[in-house]
């Protein structure tokens, strides 16, 4: 899979194990300090805040430079939906000609976009096969390599 925007062999299924983490009730400041406080407001397990349909969905890790002006950088996990209809401007997982590329897709002109003024739109002519294999409705980006 030249020029894929995937690590081939890297799904990662979101059966299993469940973990719940503790979610604070107070927010972080993303601009000027506020005090913080330690309450905690309940336990979360991210299945309930990611995934709405198990049997549909998976990860897998994103790897290039066409989606950073989305916040989706390379080694970023992108959560997929196959369960959820694409709609226009959703970002996507799409085969293109057997190639697995995430991109926009744009309905209106038969195009997927990237999400970096580097690389061009994929026009989609009526001939060139295209599969959705899913919707990306959330990606995880690190802050730090994998693993720390």
């Amino acid at each position: 899979m030249a020029n894929s925007d995937f690590y081939p062999g890297r799904l990662i299924p979101t059966r299993g194990r469940r973990l719940r983490l503790p979610l604070f009730r107070d927010k972080v400041s993303a601009g000027f300090p506020s005090p913080a406080e330690e309450y905690l407001e309940q336990n979360i397990d991210l299945n309930d805040h990611l995934v709405s349909h198990p049997s549909s969905t998976f990860f897998v890790r994103a790897c290039g430079d066409s989606m950073i002006e989305l916040g989706i950088f390379d080694g970023d996990l992108l959560l997929v939906d196959r369960s959820l209809q694409a709609k226009q401007g959703d970002v996507v997982i799409a085969a293109v000609d057997g190639q697995l590329t995430c991109k926009i897709l744009d309905l209106k002109h038969r195009q997927l976009l990237p999400a970096n003024a580097k690389h061009k739109p994929i026009k989609l002519p009526e001939e060139m096969d295209l599969v959705i294999e899913g919707v990306v409705p959330a990606h995880i980006h690190y802050h730090r390599h994998w693993p720390w």
